[in-house]
């Protein structure tokens, strides 16, 4: 029963974010018969996030199952000072192709639909988006989220080479550092 209560608790503090409807029909003998298909973005604002995806008969109960889908498909996301991305990402799902660029403070979130209800449910308070492909808001969704579990922290990235955290983040300021100072020369010259 404990394992039940701490379950609810976890769901308590979710978001979530109806992105799209979509209507169908079903031509029968005495008419057509329509349906609802739901898509959904779920998120706990501090780096896990999930989409589904739920067909019924009513809406109600279509986005009651997209968001058990989505409850079920969460994904934790590294984030940059817990506001933003690590780095510039690509991400692809079909004829969707979205890029997700970091940005400084204050930047907010510049990003369509879809995309921004993924972003708002995610925690991310600063980033840079643009959709390259297909508006359709289910590859728009998948992409964001091929693009998200593309992201990789300075912790992964030292684990993997055996080094320090200090030594890759030093590496990223003073080639910045170096970048700037080529930069300022060839203005002077």
């Amino acid at each position: 029963m404990a394992r039940n209560n701490t379950q609810h608790r976890e769901d308590s503090d979710l978001i979530e974010k109806l992105v799209h409807i979509n209507r169908v029909a079903k031509v029968v003998k005495g008419g057509r018969r329509f349906g609802f298909a739901a898509l959904v973005v779920v998120g706990d604002q501090r780096g896990r996030a999930g989409f589904g995806h739920g067909k019924a008969r009513e809406v109600p109960e279509a986005i009651r199952k997209a968001t058990e889908a989505a409850k079920k498909k969460m994904v934790r996301v590294p984030l940059r000072e817990g506001r933003t991305l690590h780095h510039d990402v690509h991400g692809r799902h079909g004829a969707g192709k979205v890029l997700l660029r970091s940005a400084g403070p204050g930047t907010g979130i510049i990003a369509g639909g879809p995309m921004r209800a993924v972003f708002e449910s995610l925690g991310v308070q600063d980033v840079v988006t643009k959709s390259l492909g297909s508006a359709n808001p289910y590859n728009m969704v998948r992409a964001t989220f091929d693009a998200l579990q593309r992201q990789v922290s300075p912790r992964n990235i030292a684990a993997k080479r055996g080094k320090k955290v200090s030594d890759i983040v030093a590496r990223r300021s003073d080639q910045a550092a170096q970048a700037a100072e080529a930069e300022a020369a060839s203005i002077t010259e």
